[in-house]
């Protein structure tokens, strides 16, 4: 009644952005407390959105309350300029402290001028990332702050080079990790765009379909990594992986497989030669962008689309 009564008081204050989010957050306390007093057994029921693109606020709460969390530090990049993140949540809500980072200098600029930014502990970066610096800049924030290597929270997307880029992560060892996967590219099969220093999503094809690693790909790294598979949030955008003894000991229930958990994508969001959303579903998607090339990672051998998926 009291989180009630609190909820109805903002809403007649409501004048701004800030009261907005304000009140996105403390109506969220409600489902947080919900995510506490239940046992899932899928990562699913949990979802709810305050500041994620899809469900994910709600699964990394539910995650958090579950596992004994000792260093509630994060890292996140390609957080645009934050208003929608995986970790915004965490910051606000949770008071973790953490690091984000993004390549263009107007997004860091309009997170650093945000009071989110004075209100918390918050390192915000501009950095075009790639498989060569990602490990040093976070090797240096772990260092300069004298945190310790196991952190609460990563979040890797990029739209691009993601499979390479956690690939190269050594300096910390997070509990949980939300990798995005290219849900176009299927569930059979093991692949990944080649690694390109410069890529960007909207450059290497017009229909911005063409980035990032399979789903079956993600799973593979995240095993050789130590961790176990939890699932996917219902529209097949991020996967959800926690340290191998962390899942066994505090959420059995939610390791899963890519068959039992991964879904069809529904999102329709390529586009044609000028911007233009086409709504593409289905197989039209892979059939866009089927001369372009994927690395088998079985083999690790480069192929086109087209033959890697027998078109």
């Amino acid at each position: 009644m009291v989180l009630l009564e609190r909820i109805k008081k903002k809403l007649t204050q409501l004048c701004g952005k800030n009261d907005i989010d304000e009140l996105k957050i403390l109506t969220a306390k409600a489902l947080v407390l919900d995510t506490k007093n239940n046992v899932y057994l899928n990562i699913q029921e949990a979802e709810f959105k305050v500041f994620s693109q899809w469900g994910e606020d709600g699964i990394v709460q539910y995650l958090i309350n579950k596992l004994p969390i000792e260093n509630e530090v994060f890292i996140e990049f390609g957080v645009e300029d934050y208003t929608e993140s995986n970790t915004r949540f965490l910051l606000e809500n949770d008071n973790w402290s953490g690091l984000v980072m993004d390549g263009s200098y107007e997004n860091i600029k309009s997170i650093k001028k945000s009071e989110i930014y004075w209100k918390h502990d918050l390192v915000a970066k501009e950095v075009f990332i790639t498989r060569d610096n990602i490990d040093p800049i976070i090797d240096d924030f772990i260092q300069n702050n004298n945190f310790k290597k196991e952190i609460g929270l990563l979040s890797v997307d990029i739209d691009g080079n993601d499979y390479f880029i956690w690939d190269a992560i050594k300096s910390i060892d997070p509990i949980i990790v939300i990798c995005e996967y290219n849900s176009v590219f299927g569930k059979k099969y093991s692949c990944t765009v080649p690694y390109d220093e410069a890529f960007v999503r909207t450059k290497k094809h017009y229909s911005n379909l063409y980035f990032g690693a399979s789903i079956q790909a993600v799973c593979k790294l995240a095993k050789l990594k130590g961790y176990e598979f939890i699932g996917t949030n219902k529209n097949s955008v991020n996967a959800f992986f926690v340290k191998k003894e962390y899942a066994y000991k505090y959420i059995p229930e939610l390791i899963t497989t890519i068959e039992e958990s991964v879904f069809d994508s529904k999102f329709r969001e390529s586009r044609d030669e000028n911007g233009k959303l086409t709504f593409l579903s289905g197989k039209q998607r892979i059939n866009l962008i089927k001369s372009m090339p994927v690395i088998n990672l079985d083999n690790d051998e480069m192929v086109l689309l087209e033959k890697f998926f027998k078109l």
